[in-house]
């Protein structure tokens, strides 16, 4: 039976924030590595290689995530949190529109980068099902804000189910991997928008015609 971590990835963060200078780089440069190393292999990739990618030695990795499955939740709440913390970014810098559809070409960019782990975290899914559930719903609010803040400057249509684009953006990395993938699905998302855009009303009601400069 694979033992549980030995604390939450919450509560790991006021130690975080507790660290010496040079403690803090260290979890922060493997959590980077083990991201990397995880699209490339899997949840299985190598302790060992992160550790030594990372520039220090497997005690110090063990010091800060006491086993995989903590590293694993570590960095995979770490990157939920930084795409949702990108949606309220843009949302901030952006016209509605505009942050929606940046949001979703680096939505699909996420997942497309987790492409190596998806049989893993279908295990992980079943084993940390809370920990999936609140990645979820926040990524689903973040998107319904968005969607909701064009909509309500009739920016987008008022028809759009938040919940049937997130299932869109999905279909988009079905895409076969190749070397185009990135230009194509950037199409797919841009085709996706204006259809977003298409029967919505501009600002003086006229029907927009999905052509927004």
């Amino acid at each position: 039976m694979v033992a549980k971590p030995v604390t939450s990835p919450e509560e790991q963060r006021p130690i975080a924030r507790g660290m010496r200078a040079d403690a803090r780089r260290n979890r922060e440069k493997l959590l980077e590595v083990a991201a990397i190393v995880f699209s490339e292999h899997g949840i299985e990739g190598s302790l060992e290689q992160i550790a030594r990618r990372a520039g220090v030695g497997i005690g110090t990795l063990y010091r800060h995530f006491p086993t995989r499955e903590h590293l694993v939740e570590v960095v995979y709440r770490r990157e939920v949190e930084s795409l949702c913390a990108a949606a309220s970014e843009l949302a901030l810098n952006h016209a509605p529109d505009v942050a929606l559809e940046e949001w979703m070409h680096r939505f699909v960019g996420y997942i497309a980068a987790k492409r190596g782990m998806t049989n893993s975290l279908q295990i992980l899914v079943t084993t940390n099902s809370e920990l999936f559930a609140a990645s979820s719903g926040m990524v689903a609010v973040s998107l319904r804000n968005l969607v909701e803040a064009a909509a309500n400057q009739d920016l987008i249509r008022r028809d759009i189910d938040s919940t049937d684009l997130l299932h869109a953006l999905f279909t988009i990395y079905s895409i076969p991997d190749a070397p185009d993938w990135h230009d194509r699905s950037r199409r797919l998302v841009k085709l996706l928008m204006d259809g977003l855009r298409w029967g919505a009303r501009d600002r003086h009601g006229a029907r927009s015609d999905g052509n927004r400069g």
